[in-house]
């Protein structure tokens, strides 16, 4: 059988750090997906407004991202 991989949420911030944190994920080999609910739901005609996106990796890249993730968090206090 084989192990599921699920996308996990590690960061909630602004879409400016969001897309920061991404770039630097991106530059160690982890892709990751940003998800913008509320651009999301506007582009429907339904949304409103939200200063914060969340920012998802596969779990098999957690082990390699965390570093990252974590220093990333205390410099930019989020």
């Amino acid at each position: 059988m084989k192990e599921r991989n699920e996308l996990i949420r590690v960061f909630t911030g602004s879409e400016v750090s969001t897309i920061m944190l991404q770039g630097a994920l991106d530059e160690i080999g982890v892709g990751s997906m940003v998800q913008n609910d509320a651009q999301s739901g506007m582009s429907a005609g339904i949304g409103g407004f939200s200063s914060f996106v969340d920012l998802y990796i596969q779990q098999s890249d957690l082990k390699n991202a965390e570093p990252l993730i974590n220093e990333f968090t205390k410099a930019n206090n989020e």
